[in-house]
This record gives C-alpha cells, structure tokens and sequence, in this order.
C-alpha cells in the first residue's frame, strides 16, 4: 500500500484505522505508555486485541484502545494494576450481556441459544456502579495537544520511563520552544490546577513530572558554548525564588542557539548575584521571579546600574525582567518579555549588538 493511500485510510472512533487497526507501538504512542506497558496488560490481565490477524504484529480495534485507555484511567486516579483491569474486564462483559440481550434473534436460533451466556464463576467480579463513575481521566487539560495527554497519563501513573521517552519525543519533534509553550507548559498547569483542587493531593505528580522536565531538557542541550567577551548572558532566579524549571526552559533554547550561558539557579543571594555580573561582565542579565513577594525591583534596578571596562569604553548589562512575579511591578526602561520565545528574540537581540 502507498503513502497516500494509508494517509487516506478510514478511521473510526478515536482515529482508529477501520481497516487493520492500530500497532502496539503506535497504541503505546496514543496512551502515552511504554510499549512493554501495553504487552504486559495484555500478558497479565488479558487486555489485548480482541480479534487476532496473521503475521508477527497484533493490530488494535477502536474498541480495543477503548478498553486501554479506560485502563490508563483509572489507574492515574492511583487504583492499582489489576483491580483497574478486573474493572475494565468488568464493564465489557456487562457491555457484552447488554447487546446480547438487546440483540435480535434469528427465528431458526434454538431458544436455549437466544439466552446470554452466565458469567462464569471465576470472572471478575464487577464493580460497583458508583466506582465507575467516580473514576475518570485523572486531569482536565482542555483544547491541547494530543502529546499532552499522553505526557499527563505517564506523569499521573509516575511511570519515569515512557515520561522520558515522551518528553524527547515531543523535544525532537516540535523544537525545544514549540514543545515547552504548547505540550510541557499546559500539562505541568493541568497538574497544578489539580493539586489545588484536590486538597494537597497529587503534589509528588507536580515534582516527578517537574523533575522529569529538567532532566529531559539536560539530556538534549547541547554543550556549553564558550564564552565570548561581551557576549555572555547571566541567568539566575532572585533570591527566595526556588521555582527554577522555566529558566532552564530558557537556558537550554539559549544553548541550542549557541549563546553563552551562565545558569545561577535558584535563590541567589543579592552578593552573590553581584559578583558574578561582576566577573562575568554579560550583555544580559535574566532574573526569574515566579511571586510577587520576590519580585525586587531595587534589586534589578541596582543590577542595570552596574558598569565596567576601562574608562570610556564602561558597559552596562540589559536587564530582562522575567516570569509573572514581575506582573504590575515593572522596572522602567527594563525590558519584560512574557513569555520564553520572547526572551529568546531579546537575548538574541541584544548579544548581536
């Protein structure tokens, strides 16, 4: 079969080719699972395709994925493996006697054929009505990306491996910019608005996706560039700022752009911060403050004020004002981008002076 022809291929209830169906890898993909995930539900629980085709690879129904994502369901909401596969197993043999029942008979079918078959004694035992119900999709992120979706279920069942592995994709794929304004950034506000609304709960989701975050965003930044005199750009959170991940966000697109970059990381005490614009001498200077309790600007305003170099030739860093704390305290002259493709075209500007 050509490109065009599988491009145009049918596709049924959530995008479910009607013809052959969906890999294992290209499920996997869809749920935001690892592959081994997906054959060990189906080894261990029986949660596999229904219908078997020929050949070594085994293609998934729309109601097949159905069942696999009712599955990632409720096991996002912290039920364990197998009491959320008794309850998916459950619903689809309730499902089965339904249409059994409603189903018309042939008038040659023998009337103890017509009857839906019993459960038999070792099925799972169905769950109650109210359980179902109660147990939905773990977060509500809105009108996103489908790679958000995936991302969020991996992050909700702590599942660090296929979190990886969706993060470098949506990286590679979409550019390191693209990926943290649309994917990465919407999934860790959906984790938020959960928590808050949970009563403290789902907090160890916000940290483990967090930390997965910044280790994908060391993984693939390049090396550091040198330093070039006049060139450099200091990054650094003010001090009593601890919420460091949106600055490595920007640390990491500055590298990909090959500009030098000096990260301080969180809380860096105000001498601190001096010294290294001092011993650095940067074209920029970027202070991250997520709250407006850290938002200082005599802070940023002492820092703009710096020079050095010999006498006629003094310098001054731009200081860029970043992140919401600074929201209503803007620092005349200072530039304020509000978001990271912003503070990308700022920087680029300013070290190509």
């Amino acid at each position: 079969m050509g490109t065009h022809e599988r491009d145009g291929e049918d596709r049924g209830r959530g995008g479910v080719p009607l013809g052959g169906g969906l890999t294992t890898g290209e499920v996997a993909r869809r749920l935001g699972v690892a592959p081994t995930t997906v054959r060990t539900w189906d080894r261990r629980y029986g949660l596999g395709p229904d219908a078997h085709t020929g050949g070594r690879h085994r293609r998934w129904t729309a109601t097949d994925v159905a069942r696999l994502e009712r599955m990632c369901a409720l096991t996002a909401t912290g039920i364990p493996p197998a009491e959320a596969a008794r309850t998916v197993l459950g619903e689809a043999t309730q499902v089965a006697e339904s249409v059994a029942l409603t189903a018309p008979a042939s008038p040659d079918t023998p009337p103890q054929a017509r009857a839906p078959a019993r459960r038999p004694s070792d099925a799972p035992p169905l769950p109650p009505a109210r359980a179902r119900s109660r147990a939905g999709s773990g977060l509500r992120l809105g009108d996103v990306r489908q790679e958000c979706k995936g991302i969020a279920r991996a992050a909700l069942r702590l599942d660090a491996a296929a979190l990886d592995e969706l993060l470098e994709a949506v990286i590679v794929e979409h550019g390191l910019v693209a990926a943290w304004t649309e994917v990465i950034m919407p999934t860790l506000q959906a984790v938020g608005r959960k928590w808050e609304s949970s009563g403290e709960r789902y907090v160890e989701v916000e940290h483990f996706l967090s930390w997965h975050v910044s280790g994908a965003l060391r993984r693939g930044a390049p090396p550091s560039a040198a330093d070039r005199p006049g060139a450099t750009i200091v990054l650094a959170c003010v001090p009593g700022e601890n919420h460091t991940l949106p600055l490595e966000v920007l640390a990491a697109a500055l590298a990909e752009r090959g500009l030098p970059v000096r990260m301080f990381g969180g809380a860096l005490p105000v001498e601190s911060l001096v010294t290294a614009v001092r011993r650095t001498g940067p074209a920029a200077v970027g202070l991250w403050a997520q709250s407006r309790t850290t938002a200082s600007r005599p802070l940023a305003q002492h820092v703009a004020a710096m020079e050095w170099g010999v006498r006629g030739a003094r310098r001054k860093p731009v200081v860029l004002t970043i992140g919401p704390g600074w929201s209503g305290r803007t620092v005349t002259g200072l530039p304020r981008p509000t978001g990271l493709a912003e503070a990308v075209a700022v920087l680029e500007s300013v070290v190509s002076r």
